[in-house]
């Protein structure tokens, strides 16, 4: 158990964009770690398995990162069906199949057998798989989302995100999906269940999604202008954070 604190921290646009990574997060995150913070990674983003994501915080983000501190939002999908809550026709990459499969679940690419549809993010995505997915969730099937990201950040801009393909298929079918990221209920159990003693701090580039769920838990919640967002008053008053810091680099400085 940390004495310091938790710091629940997203990555794309705090850590990381894409490839590129945000200047002085790596020693933000080792200082913080030092002074005895618990650092949990909570990203909306299911396109790699907790193994990858750790993989890709320490190659790109500098910091050496173990799958045990990541949760994502393709994990909390999982729990919303339990192991017997396929088979699942997944729409989305590579990352959320493997880890849905981990989690008992069996898979399939035949929308008359799937019992459930889990869409994410989708870089590969064509009509065929929008209308496997709608005939699916026509037919009755689970229909869940892993967020509602309408973007997601990249070193070109802002690119369309899951949230965007879930709407798609939402509109399609006549039905609106349950989700299981981040600000929602089962992203926030699964990182209740990971949080050490003291005070929390989530920080995050997203208000919607990073801010809310802070608001929600109590915790202290930390605006970094380094992803979506860079403009703080354009945050709608509801969402105001805390704080708001230019980057992560920052948050060592005004921490106790």
């Amino acid at each position: 158990m940390s004495a310091a604190g938790n710091i629940v921290c997203d990555l794309d646009g705090v850590v990381y964009v894409g490839a590129t990574p945000i200047p002085g997060a790596a020693a933000a995150l080792a200082d913080l770690e030092e002074r005895g913070y618990r650092l949990i990674f909570a990203t909306n983003a299911p396109i790699r398995t907790a193994a990858e994501v750790a993989r890709h915080i320490r190659v790109v983000g500098g910091y050496p990162a173990t799958a045990e501190q990541v949760i994502t939002s393709a994990m909390a999908a999982a729990t919303v069906l339990g192991p017997g809550g396929g088979p699942v026709l997944v729409i989305g990459e590579r990352g959320l199949g493997v880890t849905l499969a981990e989690a008992g679940l069996g898979l399939t690419a035949d929308p008359d057998s799937a019992r459930a549809v889990v869409v994410g993010l989708d870089r590969d995505l064509t009509f065929d798989h929008l209308a496997a997915a709608t005939r699916a969730v026509l037919r009755g099937a689970r229909f869940v989302a892993c967020n509602r990201d309408a973007t997601y950040p990249t070193e070109t801009g802002l690119l369309p995100g899951g949230g965007a393909i879930a709407a798609a298929i939402e509109f399609a079918g006549g039905r609106t999906a349950e989700v299981a990221g981040k600000p929602y209920a089962p992203m926030a159990d699964a990182i209740r269940r990971a949080l050490g003693a003291g005070a929390t701090w989530g920080v995050g580039d997203r208000p919607e999604t990073d801010l809310a769920l802070g608001r929600d838990q109590g915790w202290t919640t930390v605006l970094v202008l380094s992803g979506v967002v860079t403009d703080p008053a354009a945050v709608a008053e509801e969402l105001r954070p805390d704080l708001v810091l230019p980057s992560l680099a920052a948050l060592p400085a005004v921490l106790p």
